[in-house]
């Protein structure tokens, strides 16, 4: 008998659907249809004290479907925090993290995940973008689709502690108990990336397999302009932690190594504040994107 404990962490998103979807598929191989000789499940919902009374109205319905559990936390613990509190709450020897805002886009994807259990073993199974045409102006749209060819499970292999994330993975138990995501990180950005250095430094294996969840839901770009800079902000705290995980502070460090750093922010700081209104306002090139990144790094 597999058993496995399904686990979602979610802050203000509407994940009732995701929790259906998941709930359908791990029905079917709980009766023994396929190669897997039943599978024991739970899925656990933590509400991480979201604001939005509506969508802890919604959410709540999930507390009555068969093998769910949802917990409403009144305080906002922290992406890393939260999950280290559901891996705690599992009953099962194997843990599956999804984030609330994926899309169930396959219909083998718990079968593949449950059949690829293996000792000491992490797996990461990447995420797609579909394409939706009435986003071509969303800007994290746009960036998430130029991205693509990245998250491959082919392009992840070759780099597999820098490219894993948490939004689909999963992980043994003990081996989550053993090495906690860090709760110093409680803003936006970089937990995934401190976790997967965690993991190589202690010599345990990410495997990269091809079963990704879609990423379909976008916030606005100002929204996602915010997260960007307070993800930047994040990787300034723990720079020490991250400059080997990290392209961005490495080219900012190649730049004060060449004595250019200086004058490049100098010159560009100006357009600052233009570059930050065209990004929420235009649809302009992706690399203004990048650039803006770098300047606000650097200051």
């Amino acid at each position: 008998m597999t058993g496995l404990s399904i686990l979602i962490p979610t802050f203000n998103d509407e994940c009732l659907t995701l929790v259906r979807a998941l709930q359908e598929q791990c029905a079917v191989l709980s009766d023994g249809d396929t190669a897997i000789d039943g599978l024991s499940y739970e899925i656990i919902v933590a509400d991480d004290g979201s604001t939005d009374d509506a969508v802890r109205a919604h959410n709540s319905a999930i507390a009555s479907c068969p093998h769910c559990k949802y917990i409403q936390r009144g305080v906002n613990a922290g992406r890393a925090a939260i999950r280290n509190f559901l891996a705690q709450q599992a009953s099962y020897d194997e843990l599956l993290f999804i984030d609330s805002d994926m899309t169930v886009i396959r219909k083998d994807y718990i079968f593949k995940y449950v059949s690829a259990m293996a000792t000491d073993t992490v797996v990461y199974g990447g995420y797609d973008v579909p394409e939706q045409s009435a986003l071509k102006h969303n800007l994290r749209y746009r960036y998430e689709r130029s991205c693509r060819e990245a998250h491959t499970a082919e392009k992840r292999r070759e780099s597999p502690y820098l490219d894993f994330h948490t939004s689909n993975f999963m992980i043994p138990r003990t081996t989550m108990l053993a090495n906690p995501l860090d709760e110093q990180f409680r803003h936006y950005g970089y937990e995934d990336v401190a976790f997967g250095r965690c993991l190589q430094e202690k010599g345990i294996i990410i495997k990269h397999i091809d079963n990704p969840l879609g990423f379909c839901r976008f916030e606005d770009n100002e929204k996602f302009v915010e997260k960007t800079e307070e993800a930047i902000r994040t990787l300034v705290e723990f720079s020490g932690q991250l400059y080997n995980y990290s392209r961005l502070l490495q080219t900012a460090e190649r730049m004060s190594r060449l004595h250019v750093a200086g004058l490049f922010k100098l010159l560009m700081t100006p357009f600052e504040k233009p570059m930050r209104k065209a990004l929420v306002k235009k649809n302009i090139p992706l690399a203004i994107l990048n650039i803006y990144k770098l300047i606000y790094l650097l200051k």
